[in-house]
């Protein structure tokens, strides 16, 4: 056979697309296909035929001993009609070329023909991958090429040996060309060679199990690739319309910068659907750190161009850690592909110019209406826009909440009702920061905080801001001149136990969304450097999911920056003024704690949309705290005196529920009521764990409990009244001039200083 210098078609196909032809009509692919193979068939007994006329008979082969017989014998278990001659072969093709266009014309599908049109093989190319497929579909020609092969442990057809069949000398430049690495048999992923270390020519030459089960008829999609295969709803918008007009005017390598996980797949789904192209979309998170990426690379990119579609894969930034070649492998590979990620295009990943655009931004209130619409008449009168009308889900991840919904309404046997559609909202967060933070799902509202009017005020307005961020900024286009983040950022800044946490549970609560507190353990390190790159991860995984970011003590890793004595003062510095930037070009809600509001940076506190402090509860929200934390549920004797407590002890919140929890155990192990006698108690042991000083004095007429606590309670003292003389009041509700106390006998029975320390 001559060496053609081009095939019926120059190249692959321009844009992918899937098979206009539906059907194969009564098993015709299978026979057109089965046809070549008897050529290859008739070629294999003439090289047989030559080499026995050459060795005067002899059939050793390499320790397989077969006699002419035993040859003859497994030919005649062929198929019947065997080709002979070069002639017949000749127009055996010719004949079942006709028939394969003929068939195409009329809409039967022809896979080897199809293949070949999308792959971009000549006659040559189809010739040598049917040589090496041959013993994948007839394990006759096992036998067949280990003889021809002189070892009977190479069962598979050589380099050289598929040339000499294919009428081509080894010593061919062009045939041997045809199975480098970038033509389109191993390019595309149709023909493995075994054995790289062995020349060329005595390589082995195998047809990968997905590229057979194609040719027969079985368009399962390969393992490798649909371990990575996610759905990608088409979603209409500017960026799919860029993707549509870049694919139409040629270009076969995208980047869709995504900064905010709007769903770039999605995106770009839609725009190759404009061209009439189909869409393989893959997860690259999803690799396992032993995968071969190029391996991968090479199975994706053949599994789109069977299937007539487009590749669209991401994130990016998870090959880019694998170094450029692993970037190389899906950028470079022929078709047409949609890479997508967070970073910007580095031209060091790749030697193909991608079109650059970005992805559409996510609409807070089109998730809702997704979620709605899939949903349709089973979310009955629940309001979707109310429960979840803040989260920002992609279209693949609005199909996984929908699901969810239903199938936890389903499982309690109920309609489907607005926690239900937060919970599979909340349920589409990417589980990579909770290895770098603690998930809480807020359950504290409003109603459950005792602030002043002030830091209540600021609280709502923060959610007011995040809730009505989109339409302020983009719809008021009052964000059009900023350049910093959209995000959310406040500092909590009061003494500890004063309910800064539960504030930011509320506020995530509120706006629907999970709280992460981030863990600094997993954030700062000894070492120079780390910190900042434990942040980064921090920020990279909290962009991707609907939450509220909560730094606790955040003086740790917000302070002051210092002057510069030595190279790690210089770091620190160096790690402050990261963080700044990060915090500020963040696109969620971040909120930090602190205990001391001076020790952090001034150009951080520049950087907040809000400050809100939070002072020790003044006498009346003591009480009401008190009374909060008495819950319902918990068995209360009649003795009760919150307004002495109160009015007492200058508790904070936390204190005080440690009191009250305190008291329950006592309660408990005495299976009684919670009554006064256990409250002293606990507010005692509170006192004595934050080390404070505390005299029996200070319990005034309930001092006799803490000795003996089956003493009788005397009746509860009027709070309106002067507070009693037997010890100054510690709270700011103390009546003034109360006169002094004499010395009281501390628990221990020693007498105890008049020195009163205040809580």
């Amino acid at each position: 056979m001559r060496i053609p210098r081009g095939g019926r078609d120059s190249g692959p196909a321009d844009v992918p697309s899937s098979p206009r032809v539906l059907e194969d009509r009564d098993g015709f692919s299978t026979r057109h296909l089965l046809g070549r193979l008897r050529v290859v068939e008739a070629r294999v007994k003439a090289e047989y035929d030559a080499r026995r006329a050459a060795g005067g008979g002899r059939t050793a082969a390499g320790g397989l001993a077969l006699s002419p017989e035993q040859i003859d014998r497994l030919a005649r278990q062929g198929p019947a009609e065997p080709v002979a001659t070069d002639r017949a072969m000749e127009r055996t093709l010719a004949r079942l070329a006709a028939e394969a266009d003929e068939a195409l014309a009329a809409g039967t599908l022809v896979r080897l023909t199809r293949l070949a049109r999308i792959f971009g093989l000549d006659p040559l190319d189809e010739e040598l991958l049917l040589v090496a497929l041959a013993p994948a579909l007839d394990p006759r020609f096992e036998a067949f090429y280990a003889f021809l092969n002189d070892d009977v442990l190479r069962r598979q057809a050589t380099v050289g040996l598929a040339l000499r069949l294919c009428g081509v000398p080894p010593t061919a430049a062009d045939g041997r060309a045809r199975l480098g690495a970038s033509r389109p048999l191993v390019a595309g992923g149709l023909v493995e060679l075994d054995g790289i270390h062995r020349p060329l020519l005595t390589q082995e030459l195998a047809v990968p199990d997905r590229v057979v089960a194609h040719l027969l008829g079985d368009d399962v999609t390969d393992p490798q690739v649909a371990a990575l295969r996610i759905g990608a709803p088409p979603t209409p918008g500017a960026a799919a319309d860029l993707v549509a007009r870049a694919v139409g005017e040629g270009v076969r390598t995208l980047y869709v910068r995504d900064q905010q996980g709007a769903g770039a797949a999605s995106q770009a789904a839609a725009g190759l659907a404009a061209v009439g192209a189909g869409v393989l979309a893959l997860d690259l998170d999803r690799l396992d750190p032993g995968d071969d990426v190029a391996e991968v690379a090479t199975a994706a990119h053949r599994e789109a161009r069977l299937v007539g579609a487009g590749l669209v894969v991401g994130p990016v930034e998870a090959l880019a850690d694998r170094g450029s070649a692993a970037v190389r492998a899906f950028a470079e590979a022929p078709g047409v592909v949609v890479l997508h990620g967070r970073r910007g295009w580095d031209p060091a990943w790749s030697r193909a110019v991608p079109a650059l655009l970005d992805a559409d931004r996510v609409v807070p209130g089109r998730t809702a209406g997704a979620v709605a619409e899939r949903l349709g008449d089973e979310l009955g009168d629940v309001d979707a826009a109310a429960a979840i009308g803040l989260f920002r889900l992609t279209p693949e991840q609005v199909d996984r909440a929908a699901r969810a919904a239903r199938q936890q309404a389903a499982m309690e046997g109920r309609p489907i009702v607005a926690a239900d559609l937060q919970r599979g909202a909340r349920s589409q967060n990417a589980a990579g920061l909770e290895r770098l933070a603690t998930r809480i799902e807020p359950r504290a509202r409003f109603a459950d905080l005792v602030l002043s009017d002030d830091a209540a005020e600021q609280l709502r307005q923060l959610t007011v801001r995040w809730r009505h961020r989109d339409r302020v900024l983009d719809d008021w286009g009052v964000g059009a001149s900023v350049t910093r983040g959209r995000g959310v950022t406040a500092l909590f800044a009061g003494d500890s136990g004063t309910g800064k946490t539960m504030s930011a549970e509320v506020i995530a609560g509120e706006l629907g969304l999970d709280l992460y507190v981030i863990d600094l353990s997993t954030v700062v390190d000894k070492y120079i450097g780390e910190t900042a790159k434990n942040l980064e991860r921090i920020f990279t995984e909290a962009d991707r999911v609907n939450g509220v970011l909560l730094f606790d003590e955040a003086d740790a890793l917000f302070g002051k920056r210092s002057g510069v004595s030595d190279a790690k003062d210089r770091h620190a510095n160096v790690e402050v003024a990261y963080l700044l930037q990060r915090m500020e070009a963040f696109d969620g809600v971040a909120i930090l704690t602190t205990n001391l509001a001076s020790n952090l940076d001034e150009a951080f506190i520049r950087r907040l949309d809000a400050i809100v402090d939070f002072p020790a509860p003044d006498r009346p929200q003591r009480e009401l705290l008190w009374r909060a934390k008495l819950l319902p549920s918990l068995p209360q004797a009649d003795d009760l005196d919150l307004a002495f407590l109160a009015d007492r002890f200058r508790m904070s919140g936390a204190e005080i529920h440690n009191a009250v929890l305190t008291a329950a155990y006592l309660a408990a192990e005495e299976d009684a009521a919670v009554g006064m006698r256990h409250l002293v108690r606990g507010v005692l042991a509170e006192h004595r764990k934050l080390g404070r000083f505390l005299p029996d004095g200070e319990f005034g007429p309930y001092a006799g409990l803490l000795r003996d606590p089956a003493a009788d309670v005397p009746p509860a003292p009027d709070s309106s009244a002067p507070g009693p003389s037997a010890a100054t009041p510690t709270g700011d509700g103390a009546a003034s001039g109360a006169p002094a106390p004499a010395a009281a006998s501390g628990p221990d029975g020693r007498r105890a200083s008049r020195r009163v320390v205040s809580p």
